[in-house]
């Protein structure tokens, strides 16, 4: 009778070890996941020049069903149709620009590249409004933004490119392309915490 009570102890302290490397383990994940990086943006264009420092925070990746219902949005109510759907759509992460409050950042994607690096896309759902501030002008209809990450491994090799103000439309060869506002920035200085 004794035995059996220590082997029933011994197995719930067992099974009590087993449950905390688990949940240390799927916390470390969720800390793993969280990814920081830090970019230099340097002006194109009419921008040519003008330089200023941002910071993205990714809290979590979008999901395939996010990506339908982005979709969805576009063939029923083209560009509007994206800025409702992701008003609708929780922070995926945020984008923390030197001299702003920053943007919350609603659809967030990864895909691999054919050189072992990796590639990140996001979307906001409000244009950031720097180029604003130095162009007088507000984009009307251009209420997005849009950034492009491609990271590689080897140092100095990662690059991105930055659209404050943008707007989506479909290409004669039906595929969803981004048209900007004004010059694109280039990100260089690219920075994986």
């Amino acid at each position: 009778m004794h035995a059996r009570r220590r082997r029933s102890a011994r197995a719930a302290l067992g099974l009590a070890a087993a449950v905390l490397v688990l949940a240390a383990s799927a916390g470390a994940f969720a800390q793993g996941k969280h990814q920081t990086f830090s970019a230099t943006a340097l002006g194109e264009g009419s921008y040519l020049g003008k330089t200023f420092n941002l910071t993205i925070i990714l809290e979590s990746y979008s999901t395939a069903e996010d990506q339908q219902v982005l979709l969805d949005a576009f063939a029923q109510a083209g560009n509007q149709g994206v800025v409702n759907a992701l008003a609708k759509m929780g922070s995926k992460g945020h984008i923390a620009i030197t001299g702003t409050p920053g943007y919350d950042i609603k659809y967030v994607r990864e895909s691999a590249l054919p050189d072992g690096g990796r590639k990140i896309r996001l979307v906001t759902d409000r244009p950031i409004a720097f180029g604003e501030l130095w162009t007088d002008s507000h984009p009307t209809g251009y209420n997005l933004s849009a950034l492009e990450l491609e990271l590689r491994p080897g140092q100095g090799e990662s690059r991105g490119t930055l659209v404050p103000a943008c707007q989506f439309s479909i290409s004669k060869e039906k595929e969803l392309t981004i048209e900007a506002y004004a010059d694109p920035w280039k990100l260089a200085d690219i920075v994986v915490w």
